[in-house]
């Protein structure tokens, strides 16, 4: 047996199995011949936790493709009933008609009669190499090209997104199963619980938002982050965060929590090294861009601070309602940093150091609570970090149930299937699904703010057996008492 084994095996037989730590697991077991037996061999099966993770996202993801399908038989017309009403909207067939990519322009460096694209500028270069993909399949691009070319190749280019997001959909899964085993955090402790990747493998909203847009690529920058992180790497933790925030703003967030358990272990340098690998990556990324095309580059900022309260957020249904928020942007920073703020607080006088997934899945649920737009898409910034933060079934279920119900009504909303009869009624159903995903997100961040200050009942500490599987940045050094404000 290979040492690799050897150590799998012990920390298999050493922390609890999941059908004995969560009774929601248990429950479901019962037709399958119950929670894992002592005698169970728990090590010698080819299908080993990454292997079993994999295989569902792979079905997972083949059956949100799949559901895809209306819009990819409509050709991705706008003017199609499809979008909407079969619920299969996506931005990536129809940007590559609207933002110049089906004429073979470059993104920001190249100008037309269409919107500058307003995205950060490493999701623009993903975007760019999906359309040289898409080129080298169809043949080079023309100027004058047809609306029927144009829908044609944004087919293809379809395509070749949701190629490339499948492999950012199994490198996440991979990820979170490595930074879900994590290290050891004292001698002869057992390690993390691996299987904690199914909750990002069997999550409904992966096969539902994935290919909405680009954020899954975000998302798998900042999931590498976490495990550069946990294997106590805080340079690459670093650069992984400037890219991630390179290509979606939301990375730079985890910053702030870090440093909360950087200030409980006493390991400030790595939380100093890990800022500026961060920002010196991002200034690499971003400058170039910069440089070549000012005005262009900061249409993403501009665009995110004139965009006015938009689908998903409290804000837009206090608009629907007639109660519209003058300056929604001072608001938002008031009651995040508020938020922050109280996590913060949190963090420094729990009883124990908090985890880092958790402290990172407050800020950035906080974030989307009180942000002016929450599209469907954006549930998966929180998915590879409620794994990590709070692996218990029944949870997540409430969770998942919010967000696929919210994901239905948006585009029914859209497509005003829900609208009264009345002309300028109210679309009360979308206010309450609204309502519903924010209160779904709100559950998770209660509890997880609960395992904070009552450690024991953390599912991943699992009493004294394991600290923080995802912290592997100077394990060994004393962790500070709780901080007395």
């Amino acid at each position: 047996m290979s040492p690799v084994t050897s150590r799998d095996a012990q920390d298999a037989q050493a922390r609890p199995a999941p059908s004995e730590a969560d009774p929601a697991v248990a429950g479901l077991t019962v037709g399958l011949g119950g929670p894992t037996g002592r005698f169970a061999r728990l090590s010698s099966s080819w299908w080993t936790p990454l292997r079993i993770a994999l295989a569902v996202c792979t079905v997972t993801f083949a059956l949100g493709v799949l559901q895809k399908a209306p819009c990819m038989d409509a050709g991705w017309d706008r003017q199609s009933w499809r979008p909407f009403k079969a619920l299969c909207y996506s931005d990536i067939g129809y940007l590559y008609q609207e933002r110049g990519f089906a004429e073979g322009n470059v993104p920001f460096l190249d100008t037309g009669n269409y919107p500058v694209l307003e995205y950060p500028v490493l999701t623009g270069g993903f975007m760019e190499a999906a359309a040289q993909i898409t080129w080298v399949i169809t043949g080079d691009p023309e100027q004058d090209v047809t609306v029927e070319q144009k829908r044609d190749t944004a087919g293809v280019f379809f395509v070749v997104n949701v190629v490339l997001l499948f492999l950012c959909a199994l490198l996440l899964v991979g990820l979170t199963v490595a930074t879900a085993r994590g290290v050891a955090t004292r001698p002869g402790a057992p390690r993390g619980q691996p299987l904690d990747a199914l909750y990002v493998a069997a999550a409904p909203v992966l096969a539902l938002t994935s290919t909405i847009n680009w954020d899954l690529f975000a998302v798998v920058l900042t999931a590498g982050a976490m495990y550069a992180w946990s294997r106590g790497k805080p340079i690459w933790f670093g650069v992984l965060l400037g890219l991630g925030t390179a290509a979606k703003f939301y990375p730079f967030l985890l910053l702030g929590p870090l440093l909360i358990v950087c200030l409980r272990g006493r390991k400030l340098w790595p939380w100093f090294q890990a800022v500026v690998a961060a920002v010196v990556a991002w200034v690499l990324v971003n400058a170039p861009i910069y440089l070549l095309a000012k005005e262009e580059w900061l249409s993403f900022w501009v665009f995110n601070d004139e965009r006015a309260s938009d689908y998903g957020s409290i804000w837009y249904v206090l608009k629907l309602a007639g109660n519209e928020v003058a300056d929604v942007n001072k608001l938002n920073i008031v009651i995040f940093a508020g938020l922050c703020l109280s996590i913060a607080i949190l963090g420094l006088m729990a009883p124990r150091p908090p985890r880092f997934a958790q402290l990172a899945f407050l800020v950035v649920a906080a974030f989307l609570l009180v942000n002016k737009v929450y599209s469907p898409q954006y549930v998966l910034w929180l998915l590879p970090l409620v794994a990590l933060a709070r692996p218990k079934l029944r949870d997540w279920l409430v969770w998942q149930a919010c967000e696929c119900f919210y994901w239905m009504m948006v585009w029914l909303h859209l497509a005003q299937f829900l609208a009264p009869g009345q002309p300028e009624a109210p679309d009360k159903i979308y206010w309450f699904s609204v309502i519903l995903r924010m209160a779904g997100t709100l559950w998770l961040m209660i509890v997880v703010a609960r395992d904070i200050l009552l450690p024991d009942k953390d599912p991943v500490r699992h009493g004294d057996l394991v600290d923080d599987p995802g912290d592997g940045v100077a394990p060994d050094l004393p962790a500070r008492e709780p901080v007395r404000v």
